[in-house]
C-alpha cells in the first residue's frame, strides 16, 4: 500500500509485438488513474519482440516517467503465466491488474467494483449482464462460446468468463493463486479462477463490451486451441 494508507494499483502489461497498441493503452491507463486519482504503475513484460515493443516501452519510460512506467523484458516467449510472475516481482501495489495490450478494457470498472463490494478479485464477463463481443468473426466466436461452455460444464467455477484477460487482483491472492497455479499460456486464466474457488476468494463480475484488436492480430492460434482443452481436461482431472 502506498504512504498514507491510499491503495496503489499495479497493472502488469505482457507484450509481444504491440508496438503500435502500447503508447494507446499506455495513455488511456495514464490517464484514467489520474482522472480517478488512484497512485498506479505500470510493468511492461516484453518477450522479446521483433518489432521494436520494446524501444517503444524505453520512450515511454522517459515520457512518463521510470516510477510510472516500468520496463521489465524477457529474452523470449515464455507463456503468460510466468510473465504475471514475473511482472509480480516488480510490483509494489497493494492491488495488481493483469490485462494484455489489446485495448479492450477498462479499468475504472474494475477498481469501482473492487470497493463496491469488497472483493479479492473482479473479472470482466463477456456473458453477463449487458457484456458482449464485437468485431469477431463467427469462428472465433464459436471458439470462444465453446471454450466457455466445456468451462462452464466439466468444473463450475461459479463465474461467468474464464477466459478472459483482464482482472484486478489483491497482491497477497494473486501470490497465492500463482502458488498453486501450474499452467501456461492461455489456460492459465482459467486456472486461476478455479483455484480461487477452491480457496473460497471471493469473485466479483463486471460485464464488459470486448472490442476487437485496433492495430495487430490475435495470437490466438491452433496451438493455443489444443494447449487450453489439454489444460482444461486436466483440471478437471484433478478438481
Amino acid at each position: 500500500m502506498a504512504a498514507g494508507g491510499a491503495d496503489k494499483f499495479s497493472v502488469l502489461l505482457p507484450t509481444y509485438n504491440e508496438r503500435e497498441n502500447l503508447p494507446l493503452i499506455v495513455w488511456l491507463l495514464a490517464r484514467t488513474f489520474q482522472e480517478s486519482g488512484n497512485n498506479f504503475e505500470i510493468i511492461i513484460i516484453d518477450d522479446g519482440s521483433p518489432d521494436g515493443t520494446q524501444e517503444i516501452a524505453e520512450q515511454l519510460e522517459k515520457i512518463y516517467g521510470s516510477d510510472k512506467i516500468l520496463l521489465r523484458p524477457r529474452a523470449r516467449k515464455l507463456g503468460l503465466g510466468t510473465a504475471y510472475i514475473h511482472g509480480m516481482k516488480h510490483a509494489t501495489g497493494n492491488f495488481i491488474v493483469i490485462m494484455d495490450a489489446d485495448l479492450s478494457h477498462h479499468v475504472s470498472l474494475y477498481c469501482i467494483k473492487q470497493k463496491e463490494g469488497n472483493f479479492d478479485i473482479v473479472s470482466g464477463t463477456r456473458y453477463k449482464g449487458n457484456g458482449g463481443v464485437y468485431g469477431w468473426d463467427l469462428k472465433r466466436k464459436l471458439i470462444s462460446r465453446g471454450a466457455n461452455f466445456l468451462t462452464q460444464v466439466l468444473l463450475r467455477p461459479g463465474a461467468s468468463d474464464l477466459t478472459g484477460s483482464f482482472r484486478l487482483y489483491r497482491k497477497e491472492v494473486l501470490q497465492k493463486l500463482m502458488e498453486k497455479c501450474v499452467s501456461k499460456g492461455y489456460v492459465f486464466q482459467m486456472e486461476m479462477i478455479v483455484r480461487a474457488r477452491q480457496l473460497g476468494y471471493t469473485i466479483g463480475e463486471v460485464p464488459i463490451s470486448f472490442v476487437d484488436r485496433v492495430y495487430g492480430e490475435s495470437k490466438l492460434g491452433g496451438n493455443e486451441i489444443v494447449s487450453f482443452l489439454k489444460g482444461l481436461l486436466t483440471l478437471f482431472a484433478t478438481t
